[in-house]
């Protein structure tokens, strides 16, 4: 019988050592680009908004291992050479897009955290307003980031 994914050193392998690593520049790159439609942008000293973005960064890498990890469990993934990898980017991403509606809700709404600089586009939805650069980056950045670390590991496993 094949070893479920968290058996498997190539899983971790990939996660560890691609998704991750590409997870966290992208949203890094993707948290520096949209700070600015904030109002922090415009409110706070530099150093605070630098702290931000790498805080908010971390938070991107936990949200995005957790998304992963429950979408192997709802894929019921194997190795990764058997992997479903359109259900789990697809399972990553609404993963993702669950957790980051809630929290944008509860940040912006209720416990008014952080808002939204006017130029922040906006969608409303069950009457509450969201920024669509937090819900755009959960459909973007994690399906990339599976990609460059799947197309990686192909790489390697060719090398040898």
């Amino acid at each position: 019988m094949e070893r479920t994914w968290v058996r498997d050193r190539q899983a971790w392998r990939l996660i560890l050592l691609g998704y991750l690593p590409w997870l966290a520049a992208l949203s890094l790159a993707w948290e520096a680009a949209h700070v600015r439609l904030y109002t922090l942008w415009y409110d706070a000293e530099s150093a605070y908004i630098a702290f931000s973005v790498v805080h908010c960064t971390l938070g991107d890498v936990l949200i995005g291992a957790a998304a992963l990890f429950t979408a192997l469990i709802g894929a019921s993934a194997r190795s990764p050479e058997g992997w479903r990898w359109n259900l789990v980017a697809a399972l990553t991403v609404l993963i993702g897009l669950a957790y980051t509606i809630f929290s944008e809700w509860m940040n912006v709404t209720w416990l008014r955290s952080w808002t939204y600089a006017e130029s922040m586009p906006t969608l409303t939805l069950a009457g509450f307003e969201f920024g669509l650069t937090p819900l755009a980056q959960w459909i973007v950045v994690p399906p990339i980031a599976l990609r460059l670390a799947r197309t990686a590991a192909g790489r390697r496993r060719r090398v040898r």
